[in-house]
Formats: structure tokens, C-alpha cells, sequence
């Protein structure tokens, strides 16, 4: 068995600048650390438990197959602010079937990213969903 001891989602975008902007200044997630120089320079972002880097530099857009999910506090607030910042909303808030709350967003390659409130009596709230 392998005993893993951290983990990160890595992303390489086509434009890294355009990238950064995008997920440290519209999205306003705090930086964990950066390393390397020049444009292809790597930043690794706080993303609740886990990380996000992006880092590198990619010719090809990202898969349609790849989704970020992100827990906010507050979806309509995290909707109001996002907007303000010029981000795209691709869906709005909507409350699922399954009972969360769920608005989707795109990074500027694409790559879809979902906002996700759990509701107060959700079993997410009460039981781990691990």
C-alpha cells in the first residue's frame, strides 16, 4: 500500500499569467508557495485541505473531462463577488437533487470549476463523506 503523505492538483495552463490572475486575484486564493522564475513559474494555492498548483505551460487546452470541486461558505455570496470580478458564471447557483448547492465557474483554458454550499442539514454536515 502506498502511504501517500500530501497531494495537489496540478494544472498547466496555456496562458500561466492569465491563469494566475484568475485563480490568486478574481478567485482570491492564498498562496501556500511559489518556486521558479519567469512566466512558467510555479504557484501552489491553498484550496481548503488540499492544494492547486499551476505551473508549467501547456499548447493544448485542458480536457473537458476535468472538473475542480470547491466548498464554500456561501455560493450566492461567492456568485456576487465572482461576478463583480468579471468572472464568467457558467450556471448559477442551483440547489441539486442531491441537496447542495451548486454553481459552476470556468478558469480561463476552461476548466469547469464547481462551487459547492452545503446546506446546514445536509449528511455532509454530520458524517464524512469518505
Amino acid at each position: 500500500m502506498v502511504h501517500v503523505l500530501s497531494g495537489r492538483t496540478l494544472l498547466r495552463p496555456t496562458d500561466p499569467e492569465r491563469s494566475r490572475f484568475f485563480y490568486g486575484e478574481q478567485l482570491g486564493l492564498a498562496v501556500s508557495r511559489e518556486f521558479g522564475t519567469g512566466p512558467e513559474r510555479g504557484t501552489v494555492y491553498f484550496l481548503g485541505g488540499g492544494f492547486l498548483e499551476v505551473s508549467g505551460r501547456s499548447d493544448v487546452a485542458p480536457s473537458p473531462a476535468v472538473r475542480l470541486w470547491m466548498q464554500v461558505e456561501d455560493v450566492s455570496a461567492a456568485h456576487d463577488e465572482l461576478r463583480a470580478k468579471g468572472v464568467e458564471i457558467v450556471r448559477p447557483p442551483v440547489k441539486e437533487p442531491w441537496g447542495l448547492i451548486e454553481m459552476w465557474i470556468a478558469d480561463p483554458d476552461g476548466t469547469r470549476i464547481v462551487l459547492v454550499e452545503v446546506p446546514p442539514d445536509h449528511p455532509l454536515r454530520y458524517r464524512s463523506a469518505i
